[in-house]
């Protein structure tokens, strides 16, 4: 795509993904124009040859971080600028192959038709899957859906999605937490609480095998305490919200 959107944009975050990455950008940017992505910190040269890519193509930006802050912040980090130069929607995705390139253009049409709602991917699965993965989102879907009296979250942890850029900006300014792996969840139950409905579209998720190239920074045990804590604070807040969350679902009626 030559011509570039004024108002969405593709942002990357990208965390040593490995070689994956220059083909998850050239993917996206044979769909969008702009594409943005965050080298949070990366020590795997990722950020030199990113540069290199985007000085040789106009519908490239690249921002680097100093150091590893985390995925949500690294979003941030996105997000504040292209709200400064007057983007108003951002589709996320990650920077090591797993998400579809092929459906951004899909996901944009999608939002541009819903622009006060947030469209999110709901992964369909194939045998890459590892299925504890699998299993253990299900738990975090069922916590999600229930902090939102069951708005329509079809995935809360799927990075494939578009969001409105001022209310999320909004909600991560407003707390200090959503800057690491928690931001994906948190993020689709906060904006839920502030009005932003779901909008939910099928995408394939693949999870590349080391030998294929693939790079994954979940640890089971740091990033599923990071979880249990997030739901933690999600359900005190929800159970704070109630009666405004009842009230306007029956208003919606």
């Amino acid at each position: 795509m030559d011509k570039p959107s004024a108002s969405h944009l593709v942002l990357i975050p990208s965390y040593n993904p490995g070689p994956k990455v220059y083909d998850t950008v050239r993917s996206a940017r044979a769909q969008w124009n702009p594409v943005w992505v965050v080298v949070d910190g990366s020590t795997d040269g990722s950020a030199e040859g990113l540069q290199a890519m985007a000085a040789a193509d106009s519908g490239l930006h690249v921002i680097v971080l100093p150091y590893n802050m985390g995925k949500g912040s690294a979003v941030l980090r996105g997000l504040e600028e292209a709200r400064a130069r007057g983007y108003t929607h951002a589709l996320t995705m990650d920077s090591d192959g797993q998400h579809p390139a092929e459906l951004i253009s899909e996901f944009m049409r999608t939002s541009k038709a819903n622009p006060r709602s947030m469209v999110l991917g709901k992964p369909v699965f194939d045998a890459s899957a590892p299925a504890l993965r699998v299993k253990g989102r299900q738990v975090s879907n069922w916590w999600a859906n229930l902090e939102t009296l069951w708005s329509g979250i079809g995935d809360s942890l799927y990075g494939f999605r578009v969001y409105p850029i001022a209310p999320l900006a909004a909600v991560m300014r407003g707390q200090r937490w959503m800057r690491r792996f928690d931001f994906d969840p948190e993020a689709v139950v906060r904006l839920c609480w502030r009005g932003v409905k779901p909008v939910n579209l099928d995408a394939p998720v693949r999870y590349f095998r080391a030998e294929e190239g693939g790079v994954s920074h979940f640890r089971y045990l740091r990033d599923n305490t990071l979880l249990t804590w997030m739901h933690t604070r999600l359900f005190i807040g929800f159970a704070i919200r109630l009666p405004l969350l009842v009230l306007r679902r029956l208003g919606s009626r």
